[in-house]
């Protein structure tokens, strides 16, 4: 642990952390155990390859599309599938787009596949890209926050699947914040390509569920909904800690990254650096103007990875956080808004703290305004709880997976 990264933390949080090291064998034992390997619904080949034989297929997929360490679309060739296209999500079909890339459709050299963008010109696949695939598979690795834009490309292809007839496969993986839900519910007036359905800013479900809950509500606003099958992932539910193998895009490369990321993502709607451009992209955060912090780097271009980071070339200060989100972040179970008011008593202008996209990212103006407003963090808590109980009823009937808090986590 690098010396000064948690002096800026309240007496609560030391306490929480004593309070962790204390249980933190009885956290170990319930939520770390493994007692059978996880296994993706992509490895349930058994389950779904007969649903593919004689299809002509479509799939949604990028790196961490998977059956153990061979690519998807690699297996689905060997076993002689019939795949049309492919469908790339944002930082491409081979994950080597920065983030926020217009990424272009091209031809795969590997697989001699053509990949057609859901990051570029369009979000949704047109007619003219669906045409002659009867069924169109869905892979790829979330991690559980509203504004991660994997859920909303999920949303354009159920839409698009549904008017066009195709049949959707979506193949499960585990959800690594799947165990607790946190935030303010979306609003309608605050839509966009980082925030498409009134769920919260944590919503603790898989996208396999989600796209459950899609069909299910109604959300696709189209005459019929998508036939949808949803392969199951094994060995897993929602208490199970789950580190993922393979980096779900370029600056999430950590399990911390990873648990600090529905805190950190709301940052880049604040006047920080949030580590991009640097080796520990959402492990720190930091900026010039920050007086308290002890860790110190310089944001700068990392093609494939980042281009154009806040405070480029610019001597920042902060906190490496990394050690603390995998060590106190995964047991506390909520956006951790301490660290929004430590920033806005030093920032030099409160009027600019927030920037326009804060409020897309949190589905609603109120949590700014709130926090501009000095209101305490129960005061925005107890504004949260009616729309997540509402929410946690409304989820039930469409999970696949326990949330039984009898295994060891409370989830709620």
């Amino acid at each position: 642990m690098r010396k000064g990264q948690f002096n800026f933390f309240p007496k609560s949080t030391v306490l929480g952390l004593c309070l962790f090291l204390f249980h933190g064998a009885i956290y170990s034992q319930n939520v770390t155990k493994k007692t059978a390997e996880v296994k993706p619904g992509a490895w349930q080949t058994k389950q779904y390859f007969p649903i593919l034989k004689g299809k002509k297929i479509g799939i949604v997929a990028n790196q961490t599309s998977t059956i153990g360490k061979i690519h998807l679309v690699d297996s689905l060739q060997h076993a002689g599938m019939q795949i049309l296209r492919v469908f790339g999500p944002e930082h491409g079909f081979r994950g080597t787009a920065a983030n926020g890339e217009k990424v272009s459709d091209s031809l795969d050299k590997k697989t001699g596949l053509p990949v057609t963008s859901l990051y570029g010109k369009k979000r949704k696949p047109l007619p003219s890209d669906l045409k002659g695939i009867d069924l169109m598979i869905f892979d790829l690795q979330d991690v559980g926050v509203r504004f991660y834009t994997h859920l909303t490309t999920l949303h354009y292809i159920m839409q698009a699947c549904a008017e066009n007839h195709v049949t959707l496969l979506v193949l499960d993986r585990p959800n690594p914040n799947g165990y607790y839900v946190d935030g303010p519910i979306l609003e309608e007036k605050y839509i966009s390509d980082v925030g498409v359905h009134p769920i919260p800013l944590v919503h603790g479900m898989t996208l396999g569920e989600l796209s459950r809950m899609i069909n299910g509500k109604g959300w696709l606003k189209t005459a019929d909904t998508c036939r949808l099958t949803v392969i199951k992932v094994q060995n897993w539910n929602h208490n199970t800690k789950y580190e993922l193998p393979i980096s779900p895009s370029p600056n999430l490369a950590s399990d911390a990254a990873i648990i600090a990321y529905p805190t950190l993502g709301l940052f880049e709607g604040i006047d920080i650096s949030v580590g991009r451009g640097t080796p520990h992209p959402f492990e720190c955060f930091g900026a010039p103007w920050v007086k308290s912090g002890k860790y110190k780097f310089v944001p700068r271009e990392i093609p494939g990875k980042t281009m154009k980071p806040p405070y480029l070339g610019d001597s920042c200060k902060g906190f490496y956080i990394a050690d603390f989100a995998g060590n106190y972040l995964q047991d506390y179970r909520k956006i951790y808004l301490e660290w929004f008011y430590l920033l806005m008593k030093e920032y030099p202008d409160k009027n600019k703290f927030f920037n326009p996209y804060f409020d897309k990212l949190a589905g609603t103006a109120s949590l700014r305004t709130q926090l501009a407003e000095g209101r305490s963090e129960e005061t925005i808590r107890l504004g949260w709880q009616p729309g997540i109980d509402e929410f946690i009823q409304m989820r039930r009937k469409f999970l696949l997976y326990s949330c039984d808090e009898s295994e060891g986590i409370t989830i709620y």
